[in-house]
Parts: structure tokens; sequence; C-alpha cells
């Protein structure tokens, strides 16, 4: 077999992952009888049995709605195991989910406006302008404050830490949120 037709096994192969691993691979067996077929038959090309198949998601779907429509028994098993899953994502999407969801845009934007807040602390200091809430835009390390310049620095270092801060955040949601749907898929 081909590598177009290996590939395409393989993809219906995981968009059947719900199922058994026994009535996955009998199925699987089926569509290789099926290419078989075809090819002897028919004498089609690798593309043309692709193309005559369809997608392989909706392949599998067929097969997946069969198998549901024919099963009618319930499983306590499955039952847990669903309901253990979406009890633990509930209780932790109450959590995760909001909290990195309000932390990442607000650091980012944090991260974006300290430096240019240090920026203008610095072109206010050098220039010796005064401009009244300048002054509250301050570094203090001990008992002393830090000078213009060296405020522009320590303002960019820390927006640089909070933008990462904030970035780092946003794909832990992201990963959060594709590994929950993952898992569910596979339910």
């Amino acid at each position: 077999m081909d590598t177009i037709l290996s590939s395409y096994l393989d993809k219906t192969d995981r968009y059947l992952k719900p199922m058994p691993a026994s009535e996955r691979s009998d199925i699987i067996q089926e569509i290789k009888s099926e290419i078989s077929e075809l090819q002897k038959t028919e004498h089609l090309s690798s593309e043309q049995i692709v193309a005559r198949l369809g997608d392989p998601k909706e392949l599998a779907s067929a097969y997946l709605g069969d198998a549901i429509s024919k099963g009618s028994g319930f499983s306590f098993g499955r039952f847990l195991t669903v309901l253990a899953f979406y009890s633990v994502v509930g209780f932790s999407g109450l959590f995760v989910i909001p909290t990195l969801g309000i932390i990442a845009p607000v650091f980012m934007v944090c991260g974006i406006l300290c430096p240019v807040a240090g920026l203008f602390k610095a072109v206010v200091g050098l220039l010796n302008l005064k401009i009244p809430f300048a002054g509250h835009i301050v570094f203090m390390y001990g008992s002393s404050e830090a000078g213009p310049v060296m405020t522009f620095f320590l303002a960019l270092f820390t927006g640089i830490f909070l933008f990462a801060a904030g970035y780092g955040a946003w794909k832990l949601l992201v990963y959060y949120v594709r590994t929950v749907s993952r898992t569910r898929r596979k339910l």
C-alpha cells in the first residue's frame, strides 16, 4: 500500500479513537478490503480511491454514527468517566480560564504601558519640564529615588517582564483549552 492510502487510513484511525481498539481495527480492515477491491476491479489510482472514499473525518463519523445507533446499552464505566472528566474540567475551568484570561491581557498591556511611562518620565526629567503627574512615576531603591534615565531602564525591564508573563499566561490558557478539548474528544 502506498503512502497516500496509508496516510488516509492513519487519519481515519485517529478519527475513530472514541471506539474500542478491536472495533477500530475491524473498520480499518474493512476499509483496506474496499481499497483493495477498488484497485483490483476498477483499476483506480490512490488519488481516485481517496476521492471516492471521501474525507477521512466524514468516513469515521459515519462509522461512529452507526456504532452509536446500534449500541442501545448503557456503560456505567463510560458514564463515570464522562462525569469525572466534566467535574474536574468544570471545577478547574472555574478558576483557570478566568484567572489566565484576565492576567494575560492585563500583564501584556501593563508591559507596554510601563516603558512608555518610563520614557515619559525620562523625557520630562531630562528636559526639566514641569508636568505635575510626572512626579508620581518613580522607582525607589532603599530610601532614594532613581533618576530619570535609570527610571526608564527599570521601567523597560519591568515592562519586558510583565509582557513576557502575560504572553506566558496566554500560552498557558491556550494549552489548557486545547488539552481539555483533545481529552473531551477522546471520551
